[in-house]
């Protein structure tokens, strides 16, 4: 792979922290190239103007580290681009200020409790996602309850679910239950009901919020596909 390639790749490990999605995937990188010196030259943009602030520092900061650590790659200019708090974001990343530094008497502290609400959400999301299939295979709701992670088919879904526990440091191994709360406790025979209406809640919330995300990016931009 070229770095050029190396630095797409990256980019594309980069999640908008409340729809659970690469930002490559949505639309949000508008640029990216590799000069002859290794500077890796990035670009970002967002569906509004207005988009918070916390959310826009996150994908910003997350994009920038993935970058400086691709192999071949000796500087990173990257910024994001037509947003209100642009400024205080883009020169806050490049200095590793942190978000508070960032925005210095406007933030009351750092955005890792942000950050794992919104892994808890797409854990969430995530166990609904590979619910479905198997209630529409006719598995009953009190079985789920005695699942554990092998006894699912294989799909992405269920790697996604893999991976968004293991960044909550929940267990996902082969023999760990297929639905835990957030805590990373298991969900007993009567509360399957409750806790999947709940998964099922959250997964509506952030598709919806994506489908909703994608069309103002579009309606902003014009048509939008991924970099």
């Amino acid at each position: 792979m070229t770095v050029e390639a190396r630095v797409r790749a990256a980019l594309d490990t980069v999640r908008d922290p409340e729809l659970d999605t690469s930002i490559v995937e949505l639309g949000f990188v508008d640029a990216c190239s590799v000069d002859d010196d290794g500077t890796a030259r990035v670009r970002l943009r967002l569906p509004t103007y207005f988009c918070a602030p916390n959310f826009a520092f996150l994908m910003v900061a997350d994009a920038y580290d993935v970058v400086a650590q691709v192999d071949g790659v000796r500087a990173v200019d990257l910024a994001l681009d037509d947003h209100f708090a642009a400024g205080e974001i883009n020169a806050g990343v490049a200095a590793h200020a942190g978000f508070a530094a960032s925005f210095d008497g406007l933030a009351a502290g750092e955005l890792d409790e942000l950050r794992r609400d919104f892994l808890g959400k797409a854990m969430l999301a995530a166990q609904d996602r590979v619910v479905r299939p198997l209630l529409a295979a006719g598995v009953r709701l009190d079985e789920l309850a005695t699942w554990s992670l092998r006894q699912v088919p294989g799909s992405a879904e269920l790697d996604r679910l893999r991976a968004r526990r293991v960044e909550l440091g929940i267990p996902a191994g082969d023999g760990d239950p297929l639905l835990v709360h957030l805590d990373g406790t298991g969900v007993d025979r009567d509360g399957v009901r409750v806790h999947l209406h709940r998964a099922r809640t959250v997964r509506v919330s952030i598709d919806a919020n994506g489908d909703y995300c994608r069309q103002l990016l579009a309606e902003r931009y014009g048509k939008v596909a991924a970099t």
